[in-house]
This record gives C-alpha cells, sequence and structure tokens, in this order.
C-alpha cells in the first residue's frame, strides 16, 4: 500500500471524525458500528485487520442489513428498514463500486471455464477463486445462486 493512500480503517476514523464535527449523527451512528465490528474481529482473531479483511467485515454488515430490511417489509415496519437503507448506503461508500450483473456473469463464466468445472460438485472450485474477486463488489450469496443454476443446468 502506498504512503498516498490511507488505508480503510484511517478513512473509516477520519470520517467518524467529520461526522462528529458536523454534526451528522445518523452517519456517525453507523460509522461507529463500522468501527467496532471492525475491532470485534482485530479483537476476536488477535489481528489487525488489512483493507481486505475489513471489507470482507463491511461486506458481512451489509448483507445483514438487507436481511433485517427484508423482516421488516414483511412485519411492515418501514421506518426500520429506512433506517437499514441508509445504514447500507454509508457502508457502501467504503466499499469498491459494484460490478454489474454483466461484469458477475462474465467472471463467472471465465471463472468456470478456467477451472473445467461442470457439476455442482465444483462449486467449491469456482467459489474459491471468485470470492475474492468479488469481495465488497457483489452479493456472494446471489452470485453462488447463479453458479448453482449454471451447474446444475
Amino acid at each position: 500500500m502506498s504512503a498516498a493512500t490511507p488505508s480503510l480503517k484511517t478513512r473509516i476514523t477520519d470520517a467518524m471524525k467529520s461526522a462528529m464535527k458536523s454534526g451528522d449523527k445518523e452517519t456517525l451512528g453507523t460509522i461507529r458500528l463500522m468501527l467496532a465490528a471492525i475491532k470485534q474481529v482485530e479483537v476476536d482473531t488477535r489481528t489487525t485487520l488489512d483493507d481486505q479483511k475489513i471489507l470482507a467485515v463491511l461486506d458481512k454488515m451489509v448483507k445483514q442489513r438487507r436481511e433485517s430490511i427484508s423482516q421488516y417489509l414483511k412485519a411492515g415496519r418501514q421506518e426500520l428498514a429506512d433506517k437499514e437503507q441508509r445504514e447500507i448506503e454509508v457502508i457502501q461508500s467504503y466499499l469498491p463500486e459494484q460490478l454489474t450483473p454483466e461484469e458477475i456473469a462474465e467472471l463467472i463464466e471465465q471463472t468456470i471455464a478456467d477451472t473445467g468445472a461442470t457439476t455442482l460438485r465444483d462449486m467449491g472450485k469456482v467459489m474459491g477463486l471468485l470470492k475474492p474477486k468479488l469481495q465488497g463488489r457483489a452479493d456472494i450469496g446471489a452470485v453462488s445462486s447463479q453458479i448453482k443454476a449454471r451447474l446444475g443446468a
């Protein structure tokens, strides 16, 4: 990592300070949740997370919020779903640009060709190669479903 590019953790910490100064309580709350999740993983694993592992933590947070939105909408709690959506938007601002469905399909096809995968038994090989390329840039669960459909056919 070059000195010109601050680490993801540094960027998030700086954003927390900015949100505190500007009085943006919603953003501040979400950023504090992000830093707490990162810190929790660091304490649990007794390591300092690099940007790639921080992306995995943030990706998991987005996934949890999507699941919560689904539950809140089923329960008719639109205001809670909206809050979760705003949190997703803050978290995603630290994730790499999302891949388009076409880019994801292309990556799936390329990886299947590279691994020679032909059946669902080969799914692990395909996911193992794809996951690092997609981390923080796509919904891994949705990609997994696409691969199953492709290999199961």
